[in-house]
């Protein structure tokens, strides 16, 4: 797809979203945001859903699901029939791992970013077959990425059964470089898992270029499908033994059988992400991906500068930026940034991400189509109001 000649952006945009714009909204990352053309869709779906739902899942639905899949597969360079929708990323990550045939002493290589959910399942899976998961330290800011993927490498061994990484960090928002680690891995023999929760709609996909072993991807961010939109892309030598979370009717029918029908359910969101995806296209697509990820930058540099401390992504930009707090003193614990993430909602009525690292406390901050410059001044003097108490 190619996108169209850019619009006016930022509040000249904002009608499209039935956000509360009396609060600072800077946080699009976590949850996405969702305009009213592409939940006018989904709403026109849910309708059709309705009229008559018996003929509606048996005689629609699979159709167009698949006509769904093969739009979303065509904006991430791949086949339609190698993609399946699920819930979210986490869930895809637990379908893949999940089917796993682990033994003890097996190894799933991890890196020290990995999201927290994803993390966990890995640990899960780990701890009922007697495997273990394996950490390659990943600091930040981290300048030298190439460099991380060579230690990431270099923690596979013979019994490596799934090395997972993410494509954009979400404690951290670096792109990880996908294609190279898939490269290494497939020349290992160990199959590749890319956690893509933030990848769609922020940075450029190309799924083929990529070749990993397994891909998932929210819709529901970037993209700014409805919630509940994701998927799994699985290479072709890699569906059979892959299985849903929920095993269903479809049992040992195939990859799509099982992953297209997993009982009775809303799939509304998903068929919605063709909607979603014009919408991105008349924002101007990947005009758009790259106004994101400049103002993000300029929004890092003008609160770093601002708040006299560090912007953490030069030279790796997405459309996340980190900025460290003003906190000289520690502890950078988990628990005292989700306290100040608190603080932020409750006394100054917006979020934004707050994570703890080795050097401190780092604000997460997201630029989407409705921000502008002007909301990351707005969120500068809240911070210095905040590190003022502290």
């Amino acid at each position: 797809m190619h996108g169209t000649a850019p619009i006016a952006l930022g509040q000249a945009i904002r009608h499209e979203w039935g956000l509360d714009w009396s609060k600072l909204t800077v946080n699009h990352g976590a949850f996405g945001a969702t305009p009213k053309v592409v939940l006018a869709a989904q709403t026109a779906w849910r309708d059709k859903m309705e009229e008559q739902p018996s003929f509606f899942m048996r005689g629609i639905l699979p159709k167009a699901l698949r006509a769904s899949a093969t739009a979303l597969a065509a904006f991430l360079n791949a086949d339609g029939e190698d993609v399946s929708f699920v819930d979210n990323a986490t869930t895809g990550c637990n379908a893949v791992l999940r089917s796993l045939d682990l033994k003890p002493g097996d190894e799933i290589l991890l890196h020290g970013q990995a999201y927290g959910a994803v993390a966990n399942t890995a640990r899960y899976v780990a701890e009922r077959s007697g495997a273990r998961v394996v950490i390659a330290e990943l600091p930040f800011p981290e300048a030298n990425l190439m460099g991380f993927a060579g230690r990431f490498v270099a923690g596979l061994t013979a019994r490596t059964r799934i090395a997972i990484i993410d494509h954009v960090t979400s404690p951290s928002a670096l792109v990880l470089p996908v294609a190279e680690i898939a490269r290494a891995c497939r020349g290992a023999g160990v199959p590749l898992l890319v956690d893509g929760a933030h990848g769609p709609g922020q940075v450029e996909i190309d799924l083929k270029a990529i070749d990993a072993d397994y891909y998932v991807g929210n819709c529901h961010k970037w993209l700014a499908a409805p919630k509940g939109c994701a998927f799994l892309w699985a290479r072709r030598d890699r569906q059979d033994g892959l299985h849903p979370t929920t095993i269903s009717h479809g049992f040992q029918g195939g990859y799509l059988t099982e992953f297209d029908w997993t009982g009775t359910r809303d799939a509304t969101p998903q068929l919605a992400i063709e909607a979603a995806l014009a919408f991105h296209e008349r924002l101007g697509g990947k005009a758009l991906r790259q106004r994101n990820i400049d103002l993000a930058r300029q929004a890092g540099e003008l609160l770093a500068e601002r708040l006299g401390s560090i912007y953490g992504n030069a030279g790796h930009e997405t459309a996340m930026a980190m900025v460290r707090m003003p906190i000289e003193s520690g502890p950078f614990t988990k628990d005292r940034a989700t306290a100040l993430r608190g603080r932020l909602l409750d006394e100054f009525g917006t979020d934004a991400p707050l994570h703890a690292h080795p050097n401190g406390i780092w604000l997460r901050v997201s630029a989407h189509a409705y921000n502008e410059i002007g909301d990351y001044e707005q969120l500068a003097e809240i911070c210095r109001k905040l590190a003022k108490t502290i």
